[in-house]
């Protein structure tokens, strides 16, 4: 039966919320809306959303929304770094993807030009880069120079996983899962947003709490598990368009399987790591401080919000029409 009332599953997104563990209540912030005018305006002013075709996509991308869905209890001056955010890896990302598909040698410039801002303070010489280095100044201008230090060097890692989704775009053989996943974990983009989940808590973590191996899982497992959830939704959508690298439709090449039973094995696994973060949480929390717990419960609202944003979104609204049979 599904959770949220429909009876039967009878299509993909059915399948999803029937088989999928969601400990985690939908939450959303009361400054969504302040957030979602601030996105728009931010997006105008770096000239992002002047082709059409970008500016449909933020409209059924809805940054914003995501954003308050991930981080409901946060204050709206970080809030809105985190919905720029969203919304410039989500431009950045499918601009990639079209260079990485067509034209890989072309992936190189955009690459570099974001590396050089993330990592040296270079200038811009595109609108993207130009948006870059204004979202790495609200970052610096809001976080700890320790906590900016986190977000560029996430971020940059995120860039360079464009690099190897490109290659593997281009490959003439399948991609083996476990490949698929390292990818994956590299493009989800998730981690350069848990400094700015550290930066809305009323303290700095100490390195000791930040760097616990056992914070460290709980940060992965976080990632994961946020980005698997909405490959789920997307997989329909990412497999009329020729993508490769989504868990779902990694489980359907190794296995050879129907896109269904694929997503079902996909759920599975998303499952499990759930379940450990929940253990995990549980049995680390008594030692965690305040500001501590507040981090890791930023981590959690990011596997929730993500699924909440991915079975509402119409940018996967494919996953509501396709027959789970």
């Amino acid at each position: 039966m599904d959770r949220h009332g429909g009876g039967t599953a009878d299509s993909l997104k059915d399948l999803i919320d029937d088989r999928l563990y969601m400990p985690f209540p939908f939450l959303r912030n009361r400054h969504e809306s302040e957030a979602a005018a601030g996105v728009d305006a931010w997006l105008r002013t770096w000239g992002l959303t002047d082709e059409p075709a970008v500016a449909a996509m933020i409209a059924g991308t809805r940054p914003a929304q995501l954003a308050s869905y991930n981080s409901p209890a946060m204050d709206s001056d970080v809030l809105q770094i985190v919905a720029n955010q969203i919304a410039y890896q989500f431009i950045f990302d499918d601009r990639a993807e079209e260079l990485g598909r067509r034209w890989p040698g072309r992936l190189l410039p955009l690459v570099c030009e974001s590396v050089a801002i993330l990592r040296d303070g270079g200038p811009p010489v595109t609108a993207l880069g130009a948006a870059l280095a204004d979202l790495h100044r609200q970052v610096r201008e809001r976080c700890t120079p320790a906590q900016a230090a986190r977000w560029a060097w996430h971020s940059r890692e995120y860039v360079h996983g464009l690099m190897y989704e490109a290659v593997a775009q281009t490959q003439p053989f399948p991609l083996r899962l476990g490949v698929c996943g390292s990818i994956r974990s590299l493009t989800a983009g998730v981690e350069p947003f848990h400094p700015l989940c550290e930066a809305a808590q009323p303290c700095e973590l100490a390195p000791e709490e930040l760097h616990h191996p056992v914070v460290r899982r709980l940060g992965r497992l976080s990632a994961d598990a946020a980005v698997w959830i909405p490959d789920l939704f997307s997989a329909v959508k990412e497999q009329r368009a020729g993508e490769l690298i989504n868990l779902a439709l990694a489980y359907q090449r190794a296995h050879r399987c129907s896109l269904p039973v694929a997503v079902t094995l996909a759920i599975g696994r998303i499952n499990s790591t759930i379940r450990e973060f929940e253990k995990l949480y549980d049995e680390i929390r008594p030692e965690l401080s305040p500001s501590g717990i507040g981090y890791v419960d930023a981590m959690a609202g990011w596997i929730r919000g993500c699924y909440y944003w991915s079975r509402t979104v119409p940018r996967y609204a494919g996953a509501g029409s396709a027959s789970h049979r």
